[in-house]
């Protein structure tokens, strides 16, 4: 028996599910949210990514929700991405008992009405759901549990007025549990407005800053590219994520680590849902060791093993850039963090030094640089191909005489 487990007020029968999938130990965010969950009460999660809270609100879903009795529970994602993950957790949780089904844009929505017939729990993002109630095809009174997970990203990506539009479909009665990475006062309004003496809880950052080493070069925008394939052929790692702010330079990122034998897969926004859930998996399984991604990879996703974090264009958003770095130095393990900064990366990079003032991020000298071979990107936005940013510089160091740009970089 887990004994670990045992105090936090779950059933025998979860007790056991838990033990053969082999959970050890509650993480930080199932100790303080599960029992409060278990005794039906709201609640609202601040925990990172990776976490653990999927099993938290997975044990209040699989103790409340009855097998043939219709939509029970309701999990809001943002994401394509995270709804088939959380979906794959539940199915586990429940040790295939109960019908759980993903639904989200992108992919046919034949197959998904008839799959609602006989569907228990339902893991949405906002817009597909809105389709699916518009058309009459889900029926959401009977809902005991109204999950809102990565709820601050959610925000982020405009779907307030849809998350309090399908809140407004659901029973009034209800259990409803807010899990975030922050806790905003938009989230505290919306737990104002639908939740009823909510227990709030909030776990410590999973990333162990002891373990965590960043650093930044200071580097002509058009060497990073070469910089960044001379770390990837000469530093050790385990998985890396490369991370940009636009969907045109991971492609011009990807199709050049290609080019140049680098083992790279992408994902972003614009791919189609199979490919990236094919990519997803294949980083997962470790079948290819970097990934090219934006911000869409940046939360919400479970990956591990992930050792170092590149962040090839400095994000606008201070927050987006600790949930990048989220990504590593996890369970004990090291990580690190390289920044490439460009000249129109220093406001964005001085925004997060002054917002984080806590973080130490050193300048390394960049090394000798060779010329790379790069390919064009297709400008889809113009219907022709044309050179996204060219490698002029040949043989050089970036930096000769000590670091110039550096005084551009200030804390406030």
């Amino acid at each position: 028996m887990n004994n670990l487990f045992e105090k936090l007020g779950l059933s025998q029968q979860l007790l056991e599910t838990i033990t053969k999938l082999k959970f050890t130990k509650p993480t930080q965010i199932q100790e303080l949210s599960i029992p409060s969950i278990m005794e039906g009460k709201d609640v609202i999660g601040e925990s990172a990514t990776g976490s653990g809270k999927t099993l938290a609100f997975g044990c209040g879903i699989v103790n409340q929700v009855n097998p043939g009795k219709g939509v029970q529970a309701l999990v809001l994602t943002p994401t394509r991405e995270l709804a088939e993950q959380v979906k794959g957790s539940l199915v586990e949780l429940a040790q295939r008992k109960l019908k759980v089904l993903s639904i989200y844009g992108g992919v046919s929505i034949n197959r998904q009405i008839y799959d609602l017939r006989k569907t228990e729990v339902v893991v949405a993002t906002p817009g597909r759901l809105l389709d699916h109630l518009s058309r009459g095809t889900i029926n959401l009174s009977n809902v005991k549990v109204l999950v809102l997970d990565e709820a601050d990203r959610m925000f982020d990506m405009g779907f307030i007025e849809d998350v309090e539009q399908i809140i407004q479909n659901c029973p009034a009665k209800r259990q409803t549990l807010f899990f975030s990475a922050t806790i905003s006062a938009h989230i505290k309004d919306l737990s104002d407005a639908y939740m009823t003496n909510s227990v709030e809880v909030s776990a410590k950052t999973q990333v162990d800053p002891s373990k965590l080493k960043q650093i930044y070069y200071d580097v002509p925008r058009n060497l990073k590219l070469s910089l960044l394939i001379h770390l990837l052929q000469h530093e050790t790692s385990g998985l890396a994520m490369i991370f940009c702010n636009t969907r045109r330079t991971t492609d011009f990122v990807y199709k050049n680590l290609k080019v140049n034998k680098i083992d790279a897969i992408a994902i972003h926004g614009g791919l189609s849902q199979n490919k990236r859930t094919r990519t997803i998996n294949s980083f997962n399984d470790a079948k290819a060791g970097v990934l090219v991604c934006t911000d869409v990879a940046a939360r919400g996703l479970h990956i591990d093993n992930v050792s170092h974090i590149y962040n090839y264009e400095l994000p606008n958003d201070s927050t987006d850039y600790v949930h990048r770095i989220g990504r590593t130095a996890r369970a004990g393990e090291e990580g690190k963090v390289v920044n490439f900064l460009s000249e129109r990366d220093y406001d964005n990079f001085s925004r997060i030094l002054n917002t984080y003032r806590e973080f130490d991020v050193k300048n390394v000298e960049a090394p000798y640089l060779k010329r790379v071979e790069t390919v064009r990107v297709e400008d889809r936005s113009r219907g022709r191909r044309r050179p996204f940013s060219r490698e002029r510089q040949g043989n050089r160091r970036p930096n000769g005489n000590g670091n110039p740009y550096r005084g551009n970089i200030r804390r406030n």
